[in-house]
């Protein structure tokens, strides 16, 4: 099956986009105001006729009122591809006019939330390696529109589009759910804890305010203090709790993963990996050798059981990497000989594996337990005031060879390697990070020293890539102006873009 799509003219996309907008309008309405919603019907039975016809008016008013902005966004938002440029028009009071030129475009992702996924279209996210956010997002296209922009924007050239039959190509990588139980099992647990804590606490927040108004006073934190005071009484009580936040790291990591990394596949195609992954909202990425900055592999001891690693790729970001997560496209559960292929497929990471490591300067041991130290010292000298017992220096003999091991192990992973084309980074503490930076993508390196390390005579090195800053700290300073020195000469004798 083939068609032809013309994009030389302002075309609108899919007109089940309305559908899309106005679901989209809907669910930020009632994300801001649902404790206002909660609070108007949590008495719904004991409202009057009268009431409940101001009620019915009221909420007829905004689903309308939504719906023509949505349909006015809609009919506003036109686009076209003209001298080699993507040209917006989008606004409905504020009219803006977007111009972006082909060779700024870095990549070009779909997605579909359920609705999308329902209604059968699919939402063209167009980035740039010099946004904090996705340039242009066009919410409804069909398929193969999408894929004939997609290409156009790409190649620039008159685009028949032809579907492919992802069943019938055999994928680079394919992970089940099982696999996927499996992976789940080596996530952070602690992280994803905490993100489930912080979800419940910002709950238990607005819960407190809506029974502040119309319950007895406090009733929420009532309830938690004579809970806690029970869980002080049992110890029984106290190790199923445990027991219970353990089960919850572990599911919450289960669910995280299930739903990002859902019948994960990846293909590797013209020097490109195409990805596509999600259960509630499905994404593809297509990555390309080029627009790939640098790469990180990791594995845990857990992972290392399983024979599976962890590859994230680096894309052009402006500004922090923390603003754009989109930028960090993770592929999860690959083995060995998938992980020898990526790096064979970018920059020939092999000849840097075989180099002797080279461990960091003592010093950032050192610095290390100092630090410690003085947070063993404030946070003993706060519970000593706090509770005004002795006893409470005990704990030390649990935390200080906690910490003694953990810097250790941070340590001996602190190391580099440098072949003629390649910088190797290790770090990590349970977990391993290989970070591996050609030298041709760096754009500047810096040599910063503070007023100790000068004393010891070691410098940290920043090399700020197009994806962010890798730091290489303490190094011996000698060193450190070869490494630095080789870098720059790498940098301006290379005839390879970075991008």
């Amino acid at each position: 099956m083939s068609k032809t799509f013309d994009f030389s003219q302002f075309s609108h996309q899919s007109k089940k986009g309305i559908l899309v907008i106005y679901g989209n309008l809907l669910y930020k309405f009632i994300k801001v105001t649902w404790i206002f919603l909660f609070i108007v019907f949590k008495d719904f039975s004991q409202f009057t006729d009268q009431k409940l016809i101001y009620i019915y008016l009221g909420l007829g008013f905004f689903l309308l009122f939504f719906l023509i902005r949505a349909y006015l966004i809609f009919i506003n938002f036109k686009f076209k591809i003209a001298d080699n440029h993507f040209i917006l028009k989008q606004g409905i009071l504020k009219k803006t006019d977007t111009s972006i030129s082909f060779d700024r475009i870095q990549n070009i992702n779909f997605k579909q939330n359920i609705i999308q996924q329902l209604i059968n279209v699919h939402e063209v996210n167009i980035e740039t390696a010099g946004s904090n956010k996705t340039e242009i997002s066009i919410k409804a296209m069909s398929f193969l529109k999408a894929k004939a922009l997609k290409n156009q924007l790409t190649s620039n050239k008159i685009i028949e589009e032809i579907v492919v039959d992802k069943s019938k190509e055999k994928p680079f990588l394919k992970i089940s759910p099982l696999e996927l139980l499996k992976i789940s099992l080596t996530e952070n647990h602690i992280q994803s804890l905490l993100v489930f804590l912080a979800l419940l606490f910002g709950l238990f927040q607005q819960l407190q305010q809506v029974f502040k108004g119309f319950l007895k006073d406090n009733i929420v934190s009532d309830y938690v203090r004579e809970s806690s005071s029970s869980f002080q009484q049992s110890l029984f009580l106290i190790i199923v709790c445990v027991i219970l936040l353990v089960f919850t790291a572990i599911l919450s990591s289960f669910v995280r993963v299930f739903l990002f990394h859902f019948n994960l596949r990846v293909y590797v195609k013209d020097n490109a990996f195409e990805i596509y992954q999600g259960l509630f909202t499905k994404k593809s990425f297509i990555l390309k050798k080029e627009k790939i900055q640098n790469i990180t592999i990791s594995t845990n001891p857990i992972k290392k059981i399983l024979g599976i690693s962890f590859i994230t790729f680096k894309q052009a970001v402006s500004g922090k990497v923390n603003q754009k997560k989109e930028k960090l496209i993770r592929i999860v559960g690959c083995k060995e000989a998938q992980v020898k292929k990526v790096k064979e497929l970018l920059f020939n990471f092999a000849d840097v594996d075989q180099l002797e490591r080279k461990q960091v300067h003592v010093y950032l041991k050192i610095r290390m337990y100092l630090r410690v130290l003085l947070l063993l010292s404030i946070i003993n000298c706060g519970f000593y005031f706090l509770f005004h017992n002795v006893e409470i220096y005990s704990t030390n003999l649990l935390l200080i060879p906690f910490f003694y091991f953990i810097i250790n192990l941070i340590y001996k992973k602190r190391f580099y390697k440098i072949s003629d084309k390649v910088l190797l980074v290790g770090n990590g503490s349970i977990e391993t990070h290989l970070t591996y930076l050609p030298f041709f993508k760096v754009q500047n390196i810096k040599m910063t020293q503070t007023f100790f390390q000068e004393r010891n005579k070691v410098v940290d090195l920043v090399f700020q890539t197009a994806s962010g800053k890798i730091k290489l700290p303490c190094i011996e300073k000698q060193e450190a102006v070869k490494i630095y020195n080789y870098t720059l000469f790498k940098v301006e004798s290379s005839k390879n873009l970075w991008m």
